[in-house]
């Protein structure tokens, strides 16, 4: 694994932006990613925020989401260096509360109402349908390299899921379907004194809104479609897509969302396990959260 070149990084951004030097504070850090608030010579700050393959490309997804009109964090200058994305953004300064799921709806009524970017990637019905075979060759892959070798259910449940793939898929492309910001929780909704701004758009896409929707509540807690049922028709009624409503695949719009949206994060933790974070460690939490997410897919999604 590259070193962090983050302190590289930085010295390159500072000098684009015509600044000597910067004293560093961590606000948030993890392996792949890290935020810090820098402040210059002459008092001023700046939000600089470093990540990892997958998460490289986050300055375009917030150049493309600023250029159609969704309020973003300004990005001052990006750079890329041994695989390591750095940039350094506007600092909105401390919220002056937490985001409500009526600030979650405007936020999404506004995302969804603009026109979609073409280099963002597509998960249409084809690709949102071949998840389940994704994640089994993910586990294919942990597999050869001797790892979850107690996961049979894992791939059972993944079989089955597949195989009901594609009726459950239908509807994919009904309304809204654009703009997917994908880490859609409270805390990437900034609310300050000037209005609020979404942030973290590194694994932003074209897709299903009700993705969005979906990833709301957070998927710590069971999946609660009834919550989700109101929250759909708050932002049908701020001004949102009137088919976020509509039945598909067979069910319900919020079963389908919460289902499906399980379903994507199953692919994607897998693929984590294997090629991203690729630690064997950390492979017992990731089984029993696949397994938990699973169960709720079979349920959700009446497989």
């Amino acid at each position: 694994m590259s070193p962090n070149p983050s302190a590289e990084l930085l010295d390159n951004l500072i000098t684009v932006i015509g600044q000597a030097a910067a004293v560093r504070e961590e606000v948030r850090v993890w392996s792949m990613s890290g935020v810090e608030r820098v402040t210059f010579p002459d008092s001023s700050t700046a939000i600089f925020k470093y990540a990892k393959k997958p998460f490289d490309s986050e300055d375009q997804a917030l150049r493309l989401a600023h250029t159609v009109g969704v309020p973003v964090p300004q990005v001052h200058a990006s750079a890329v260096l041994d695989g390591w994305l750095g940039m350094l953004m506007e600092d909105l300064g401390p919220s002056v509360r937490e985001a409500d799921d009526l600030d979650g709806v405007a936020a999404a009524v506004v995302l969804h109402g603009t026109r979609t970017a073409p280099p963002l990637p597509v998960l249409d019905r084809e690709r949102l349908r071949m998840l389940p075979a994704r994640a089994l060759e993910h586990l294919g892959r942990l597999r050869k390299a001797d790892r979850w070798q107690e996961a049979d259910d894992v791939e059972d449940t993944l079989d089955r899921v597949g195989q009901a793939a594609e009726d459950r898929s239908a509807g994919a492309t009904l309304a809204p379907f654009g703009w997917v910001h994908s880490e859609f929780h409270p805390t990437s909704l900034h609310i300050g004194k000037r209005g609020w701004r979404l942030l973290d758009f590194a694994r932003a896409f074209t897709g299903p809104g009700l993705l969005d929707l979906a990833s709301w509540h957070g998927t710590i807690e069971p999946p609660h479609p009834v919550r989700l049922r109101v929250f759909l028709e708050q932002y049908v009624t701020a001004g949102g897509e009137p088919d976020a409503l509509a039945p598909r695949g067979g069910l319900t719009a919020e079963n389908w969302a919460l289902g499906w949206h399980r379903m994507w994060a199953v692919e994607w933790f897998m693929e984590q396990a294997i090629r991203w974070i690729d630690d064997p460690a950390t492979d017992p939490a990731y089984i029993k959260v696949v397994r938990r997410h699973l169960s709720d897919v079979l349920h959700l999604l009446a497989i």
